[in-house]
This record gives C-alpha cells, structure tokens and sequence, in this order.
C-alpha cells in the first residue's frame, strides 16, 4: 500500500523545479495535440475514430521509449478496443495511469471542432473528457523523460476504447484489470472537477428492468375484483414505492428513464426504444420500465436491489410484476491508501503555490474504469483537466488550469516512482 508522506514537504526540490520547466516549456504542443485529437470524432461505436486517436497516442509515446499494445476485442463486440503504452523499472511504485479513447459523440451528433473562445477556455467535442486528460498523461511523462526521469519507473498508460459505452463480455476488462493487479497504484485521469479536487471515491452503476402484468378490458372495470389495477398502476405504485423507501440514501440514486405500458407495449434494450400502442378505454395489460441505479459500494447495491425485489413482490390486485438486475461499473470505495493519495496531490498542489486539494463528494460523479480496479490496489482519479459540461454539447476545458494540472500529474508521478 502507498507509503506516508510528510505533511511537510511544501517545497520543490531542484529536479522538481526542472520537471515544471520542462512542463511549461511543452504546453504549446501539448494544446496542438490536444486540438488534434479533439478533431477526430471517436464515439464509441466510430471504431475507426477511437482507433486513429489511439494511433496519434500510440506515436507519441513510443517516442518517449514506451512499448506498446494493442488490445483487440471480438469482432462481435464492435468497438476499436484498448491502447496500452507501458516501460518497466526498478525504482518506487509500479504506476497504472488510466485514460479513454472514445467520447459519448457518436457521428451522428453535431460535429463542432476545437475552438478556443478566449484565453482560458476551448470547446470542442471530448475536450473535457477526456482527451484533455489523455493529454495530461502524455505530456506529464514527456516532461519527465525530458529529464531523464523515466528510465527506473514501471508505468502502464492505459487507455480503453469503450469507457463511455462499454462493449458486453468479459473480455472487455480483462486484460485492464489483469495488468492493473500487476501495479501499486493506480492514477485516473477522468476530468477534474476543479483544481482543488480530487476523486478518493467514485460511484458505480448498474441497470434494471421493472416488467408489469395484469388484466385488460374496459376501463369502466379497473379495481373491480376479478379485473384490478392494470400493469401500469402497478409500476406506478412500485416506482413511487421506490421513491419513498430509497430516495433518501446517501450516495443512492435510482433513475427510471423509460417507461413504456399500454395495451400493446414493446421495449428494444439494443437501442433504447419503445413502443406503444393504447387507448384510454382499454386497461393496460404490460408495462416495462428501465432505469439505472448508482451506489458506492457493493454493499450498498446489494442492500438497495433487495429491498426494490421486496417492493415488487408486493402486487396489487390482479398484477404481477418482475424485476431484473444487470451488472455495470462496480463502486469505488474511499480507503485509507486512497486517502493518501489525495494527500499527496494536496501536498504537491501546495508545493506548486497552486493551494490546497481535498477528496470531492462521491455523489457529484459518475463511474468510470478505475473502478473495475478499486479493489486491488490504492486509487486516485480526477486528475485530468477541468472546465464544464461534460457529455454535452459546448463542453469546455479551462486552459489556466491546465498546465497547473499537468505540472501536479508529473510531480506525483515523480514522487511515487523515485
């Protein structure tokens, strides 16, 4: 686990001092690179896209004396799979350092290329998250091994192909969290919430599936016994249930984002599509509903699908209902080594003269791979850059910042492999 560091050590030291030159002296290239791979749609499901930004960063750092992978994933799957840049040393903690390929803009969504609207901040599709934080990895070890400060680290870049929309199967996060288990720590560079906060925890998310049943017929009969309620009061009454039992919860939350019922009703999970077909005079005999459920721990998400099983269970007249339960992003839970992790980038930020970091609210973020990796070793993520409105269109990276965060990425790197 990660050792203690002094409270203490507010200073750089000269070589420190060197890595911030070599950082600041990069930055230039850093935004063109930067520019480059934000101009590059890589959706997804654009296999082709997510591969040439792999490409672009797969040339960068064999130019920095990485080795490098290519992690394929079944044809079946439809996604570019996984880049994985890695060099092995002698010296400090063995390093995993995590980043993504692909962004939530899939081609069909408006287009818009990097543009910088005034000094401090950029737009343009992925800048946020997270291509600005891939840039963050790369150019924090390109100022290290600008001092010849690589040759002793064991490092591992890695950077999946499908973080937004991960593919189905094991195979996904195989290799991922087999080479993670081979590290000490493991560095997220999600982005930033700001630059005084880091992620000690992140939430994890998974899916269900509500399907309700009861009798149909005329309308004029609904509650009457031998007819009852009909599917779609008994999922109101279950998603209100919901609602009252759970909504409480800290860091709990459980969204219905679909919701189909009438006399005819299909739901297609593949493309998140509906289909319905009723009349007000007809009582609805099938309604299906699909949601999400985010938790922090799997302790949490176990305790909440239980106690919505129970909710089910519990039918109105002439219903039935039916609940399942899929698996995604595991939780990541706040742990001592996490905790030091976020000290050391507190300290480090101070060194800097960048003022103090401290762990930001689990609840405030989604989940990410880092969490498939939680479990094995100390973890830190929301080191990549910061700015707003991640997954949306217009999002934007905070160009002041962003040396600030490089600079602090390649101090903690340093500290940890030295």
């Amino acid at each position: 686990m990660l050792c203690c560091f002094s409270a203490q050590a507010q200073t750089l030291t000269p070589t420190e001092r060197n890595i911030v030159a070599a950082v600041r002296q990069r930055m230039p290239t850093a935004e063109k690179l930067l520019e480059q791979l934000v101009n590059i749609n890589s959706g997804t499901l654009n296999v082709k896209g997510v591969r040439e930004v792999g490409n672009v960063l797969q040339k960068e750092f064999e130019a920095i004396g990485f080795k490098s992978d290519w992690v394929a994933m079944p044809a079946s799957m439809q996604r570019a799979g996984h880049l994985v840049a890695h060099r092995q040393g002698k010296k400090g903690k063995k390093l995993i350092l995590i980043g993504h390929l692909d962004t939530v803009f899939e081609l069909d969504l408006p287009f818009p290329k990097y543009t910088r609207l005034n000094d401090s901040t950029a737009t343009g599709q992925g800048v946020l998250d997270i291509k600005g934080g891939d840039v963050v990895i790369l150019t924090a070890l390109q100022a290290l091994q600008a001092n010849g400060l690589l040759k002793d680290a064991s490092i591992t870049a890695y950077f999946t192909g499908d973080e937004e929309r991960q593919g189905a199967g094991a195979e996904s996060r195989a290799d991922f969290i087999a080479r993670a288990r081979k590290a000490d720590v493991a560095l997220g560079f999600e982005n930033a919430s700001n630059l005084h906060t880091v992620a000690t925890a992140r939430r994890g998310s998974s899916t269900w599936r509500l399907t309700t049943s009861g009798s149909t017929g005329h309308s004029s009969g609904i509650f009457k016994p031998g007819v009852g309620y009909g599917a779609i009061f008994e999922a109101a009454r279950i998603l209100n249930s919901f609602r009252e039992t759970l909504s409480q919860e800290q860091y709990l939350t459980f969204n219905p984002g679909l919701l189909v019922g009438g006399a005819e009703a299909t739901y297609d999970e593949t493309k998140a599509r509906g289909e319905v077909v009723g009349k007000t005079n007809i009582i609805a005999p099938t309604a299906t509903v699909a949601g999400d459920l985010r938790f922090l721990t799997e302790e949490q998400k176990e305790a909440a699908r239980a106690r919505m099983r129970t909710i089910a269970t519990q039918s109105l007249p002439g219903t039935r209902a039916e609940i399942t339960f899929s698996d995604g992003y595991p939780g990541m839970g706040s742990t001592p080594g996490n905790q030091k992790l976020a000290a050391l980038a507190d300290q480090t930020s101070r060194a800097l003269g960048y003022g103090p970091v401290a762990a930001g609210d689990p609840g405030s973020r989604g989940a990410g791979d880092i969490s498939y990796v939680a479990q094995y070793l100390d973890c830190l993520d929301g080191l990549g850059v910061s700015g707003k409105g991640a997954h949306a269109a217009g999002e934007t990276i905070n160009l002041k910042e962003f040396p600030m965060l490089v600079e602090r990425a390649a101090l903690m790197i340093y500290r940890l492999t030295r």
